[in-house]
C-alpha cells in the first residue's frame, strides 16, 4: 500500500487547488508568506516531506515514489486536478508529475529547480557525512546555502528558523532524499513535458542558479524564465513578495485543460501582477553522452548497461569515469569485462543488499591483500549505508580470520578513507 504524506490545506474549498511542495530540509512554513495571497483564489494544499515537519518518517528514495505519495495523498482527498509549485527537490516532485502524470497537472512552476541536481557523487556524498554526523553539519551551513549574506547577517531569526528545521529532520529520511536527488535526470525528456511552465530562480542562488534555470527552459516548449534579484535559494523566504506575485499571475493565466478544444487554457481571476524580472533562456548545457551497451547475443539480455548503472551507483561516477578514460586498446576488454560480469552479474544480484555485498567485498580485499581496491571500496561502503562503526566491526573479524597484519594494514587504509569521507563541510 503506497504511503501518504503529511499535508495542510487552506483557502475556498470549491476553488482550484493549487499544490505547494517544499525542499530539502525544508517544512511546509517555508510558503507561509506565499499562502495568504494565493488562498485567496485557490485551494492551497502544502505537504511535507516525509521524516521533515514531524512527518512520519518513512524514507522515499526516488523522485517517482515521492510523486507517487503525494498522487495517493490527492486521491484521498478527491483531488484529480491541480497545479502545481515546488522548490528543489519539490520541483523535481512536479517535473515528475508533468512527465508521467500530464492528465493532473494543469500548470507547473519549479523554483530553485534543476533537470539534473549536481552530480549522483555530490548527494551520495552528503548521504556519508550525514551517516557518519548526523544532520549538524547540514543544518550548519544551510544559511549559506539558502540565503544570501545580506539577508542572513539582517534577519537572524529567520536564519536560525531555517536552522532548525534541518535539525529536526530525520536523518534516515534526509539520506534518502539525498539518494533520490542523486538518481533524477530528466535532461532528455524535457521536451515531453507539456503544460504550461514558469521556472522562478533567485539571481544569486549559488546551488541551483540561472544556468539550470535557463536549461530547464529551453527544453521545456512552453516555459518562461522569471529571475528573481536579491535571492538565493530559498527565493520564498526570502524575497516572499515578488515570488507571490509571480505565482498569481502564473496561476492565474496559465492553467491548462485539456477539455478546452479551442485553446486549451482555462483562465482564472488575474490581478495581472507584474513579474520581477523576466529573462530570456540561454545556451543549454549539453547532457554527457551515455555509455553504449556492447552487442551481446540475443538469448539473454546484456548486463553490461546494468552493470555500468550500479558500478557508478556503488563506486560513484568520478571513479569509474577515471576507469572507464584509461581503458585504451590494451584495458579496454578488461573494463568491460569487470563491467558486464563483477558489476552486471552479481552486483545486480537480489539475493543479498548492497549493504551486504560491501561487507563481503571489504573482508575479501582484506584477505587478498588488495588495499588499493580496499580503499574505493571502502568510500562504496560508505555509500551503500554501512558506517563507520560496522566497517570497523567487519576489520576486526578479519583479523581474526584472515590475519592480524593484513587487517592492521587494512585498518590505516581504512581509517584514512573514512576521515576524508566523513568530514563535515567547512
Amino acid at each position: 500500500m503506497t504511503k501518504t504524506l503529511q499535508y495542510r490545506m487552506d483557502g475556498p474549498e470549491d476553488a482550484p487547488v493549487l499544490v505547494l511542495g517544499p525542499s530539502l530540509g525544508t517544512t511546509w512554513h517555508m510558503w507561509d508568506r506565499q499562502v495568504p495571497e494565493l488562498a485567496r483564489q485557490w485551494r492551497v494544499i502544502r505537504y511535507d516531506l516525509p521524516g521533515h515537519g514531524g512527518a512520519p518518517a518513512h524514507p522515499a528514495t526516488s523522485i517517482p515514489e515521492l510523486a507517487e505519495r503525494l498522487l495517493t495523498t490527492l486521491d484521498g482527498l478527491g483531488v484529480q486536478r491541480f497545479g502545481y509549485v515546488g522548490c528543489s527537490i519539490g520541483g523535481a516532485v512536479g517535473a515528475e508529475l508533468a512527465l508521467r502524470r500530464p492528465d493532473r497537472i494543469a500548470s507547473l512552476a519549479v523554483v530553485a529547480a534543476s533537470p539534473r541536481f549536481g552530480t549522483a557523487d555530490e548527494f551520495r556524498q552528503r548521504g556519508v557525512i550525514v551517516r557518519a554526523n548526523g544532520l549538524d553539519p547540514m543544518a550548519r551551513t544551510a544559511p549559506e546555502r539558502w540565503f544570501t549574506g545580506h539577508f542572513a547577517a539582517a534577519q537572524p531569526a529567520i536564519v536560525e528558523w531555517a536552522v532548525q528545521m534541518v535539525r529536526t529532520t530525520d536523518p534516515g529520511c534526509y539520506i534518502a532524499a539525498c539518494e533520490a536527488l542523486a538518481a533524477f535526470d530528466i535532461r532528455a525528456e524535457l521536451g515531453r513535458i507539456a503544460v504550461p511552465t514558469l521556472v522562478l530562480v533567485g539571481a544569486e542562488d549559488k546551488v541551483t542558479g540561472p544556468a539550470e534555470a535557463r536549461t530547464l527552459v529551453a527544453g521545456i516548449p512552453d516555459a518562461r524564465l522569471a529571475l528573481v534579484p536579491g535571492a538565493s535559494h530559498l527565493a520564498p523566504v526570502e524575497q516572499p513578495a515578488a515570488v507571490t506575485d509571480l505565482l498569481v499571475h502564473h496561476f492565474s493565466t496559465a492553467w491548462y485543460n485539456p477539455s478546452d478544444t479551442s485553446t486549451g487554457l482555462t483562465v482564472l481571476p488575474d490581478r495581472m501582477l507584474q513579474p520581477a524580472v523576466a529573462a530570456p533562456a540561454g545556451p543549454v548545457a549539453e547532457a554527457a553522452p551515455a555509455e553504449q551497451p556492447r552487442a551481446v547475443s540475443a538469448a539473454r539480455p546484456d548486463p553490461y548497461e546494468a552493470g555500468m548503472r550500479v558500478r557508478r551507483q556503488v563506486l560513484g561516477d568520478a571513479h569509474v569515469d577515471r576507469a572507464m578514460a584509461g581503458a585504451d586498446d590494451f584495458a579496454g576488454d578488461f573494463q568491460e569485462l569487470i563491467t558486464r560480469y563483477a558489476w552486471g552479474e552479481v552486483w545486480t544480484r537480489e539475493g543479498l543488499d548492497r549493504r551486504t555485498r560491501s561487507a563481503v567485498t571489504l573482508t575479501a580485499l582484506v584477505a587478498g591483500g588488495h588495499m588499493e581496491e580496499l580503499a574505493f571500496h571502502t568510500r562504496a561502503a560508505l555509500r551503500n549505508g554501512l558506517t563507520p562503526d560496522e566497517i570497523k566491526e567487519v576489520l576486526l573479524q578479519s583479523a581474526v580470520y584472515c590475519g592480524v597484519p593484513a587487517a592492521n594494514t587494512a585498518f590505516r587504509v581504512v581509517r584514512t578513507v573514512i576521515q576524508e569521507e566523513t568530514r563535515p563541510e567547512a
